[in-house]
C-alpha cells in the first residue's frame, strides 16, 4: 500500500521565499487554456497558479475569454489567439504560442472536444500535439488536453511529449480512455494502474478521485489523504492543474509538484468544507484557504 502525502512532505518541499526574489525567481508559466463554452475554466487554472506562487502566469486564448479573465485577474499576461471552431482556439496560434517565454506549459482546461463539435476535437488535438511537442520545458497536460491525446494513442500515435517532464491528471473516465480500461478496471487497482502507466508512458499520472494517487516513472507511488466530496464540481480539476503548474514552475521535480499540489488543493477544501458545507462550496472558495494555509506556514 502506498504511502499518505503528509503535510511535512510539503512544508518541506515548499521552500521559503529569499529576500532578494524576483518574477523571475519563481517561473513562468505558459496557461492554453478556455472556449466560448469554457471561459471559467481559464480563469480557475490561471488563479490557482497565480495563487500557488509562479512568477509570471500567461492565457493564450481567444478574445472573450481573455477578456473575461483579465477583468478578474489583472496579474495574468495574455497571448490572444485566432479563434477556430466553436470559438476554441485555431492552431493557426501555434507559431504566436510557441514564441511565449515559459518554463511550464499547461494545456487542456476548457479547450473543448467532442462535446463541442468534431471540427473542435481535430483543433484541440492539432494543439496538444504540435504544442506538447514543440515545447522545450516540462508541462502538465489535462482535461480536454487529455481526451485528445487519448485519441491519438488510439489511432495508433505516440503520447505527445515536451522535452522535459510531463504530468497527466486524470479522472477515472479519461483515464478509461487512455488506457482502454473499463473505469471499474482502473478504479478496482488504482495504485497498480498508475503506477504501470507512469512507468509506461514515461510521465507523473495524477488519478484524481477519493484518494487521489500520484505516480512516479520510477516506481513511486503516494496517495492523498486530504479532500472531500465538495470538490466534486466542474471546476476543481481546472484549480489543481494550475496549483500543479505553478509548483513545477517553482522548481519542484513533476513528482514533488503533483504529490504537493494534490494535498494543498484538498487540504484548502477540507477547509472550506467546515465553512460553507461539500453542498455550498465552490472551487474558486479553495483560494482563500489555501492563502491562508502558506501565511500559516511563513510562504
Amino acid at each position: 500500500m502506498a504511502p499518505e502525502i503528509t503535510a511535512e512532505f510539503v512544508w518541506s518541499h515548499i521552500p521559503r521565499r529569499p529576500r532578494e526574489s524576483n518574477k523571475g525567481s519563481f517561473g513562468a508559466v505558459l496557461t492554453v487554456a478556455g472556449s466560448a463554452c469554457y471561459r471559467g475554466a481559464a480563469s480557475l487554472t490561471v488563479e490557482g497558479a497565480l495563487r500557488t506562487g509562479a512568477g509570471i502566469v500567461t492565457l493564450a486564448s481567444v478574445e472573450p475569454v481573455l477578456a473575461a479573465v483579465s477583468a478578474r485577474l489583472p496579474e495574468c499576461c495574455l497571448c490572444p489567439c485566432e479563434p477556430g471552431a466553436e470559438g476554441g482556439i485555431s492552431p493557426q496560434s501555434i507559431p504566436r504560442i510557441l514564441r511565449q517565454k515559459a518554463a511550464v506549459l499547461l494545456i487542456g482546461p476548457g479547450l473543448g472536444y467532442l462535446a463541442q463539435s468534431t471540427a473542435r476535437a481535430a483543433e484541440t488535438r492539432t494543439l496538444v500535439k504540435k504544442l506538447l511537442t514543440g515545447f522545450s520545458g516540462s508541462a502538465v497536460l489535462d482535461a480536454d488536453g487529455l481526451n485528445a491525446a487519448a485519441s491519438l494513442m488510439n489511432a495508433g500515435e505516440e503520447l505527445p511529449r515536451p522535452a522535459k517532464e510531463l504530468i497527466l491528471t486524470p479522472h477515472p473516465g479519461e483515464m478509461s480512455r487512455l488506457t482502454g480500461l473499463s473505469v471499474e478496471a482502473v478504479q478496482a487497482d488504482r495504485e497498480g494502474v498508475a503506477r504501470r502507466y507512469a512507468a509506461q508512458w514515461n510521465a507523473v499520472v495524477v488519478l484524481k478521485g477519493a484518494r487521489t494517487v500520484a505516480a512516479a516513472p520510477d516506481g513511486r507511488v503516494c496517495v492523498n489523504p486530504t479532500g472531500n466530496p465538495g470538490l466534486a464540481r466542474g471546476g476543481s480539476g481546472d484549480v489543481l492543474a494550475g496549483m500543479m503548474s505553478a509548483l513545477l514552475a517553482c522548481g519542484l521535480s513533476a513528482c514533488e509538484a503533483a504529490a504537493c499540489a494534490v494535498w494543498l488543493h484538498g487540504a484548502a477544501a477540507d477547509r472550506a468544507a467546515r465553512q460553507k458545507g461539500e453542498y455550498g462550496m465552490l472551487p474558486q472558495d479553495i483560494f482563500a484557504h489555501l492563502g491562508q494555509m502558506f501565511a500559516e506556514n511563513d510562504r
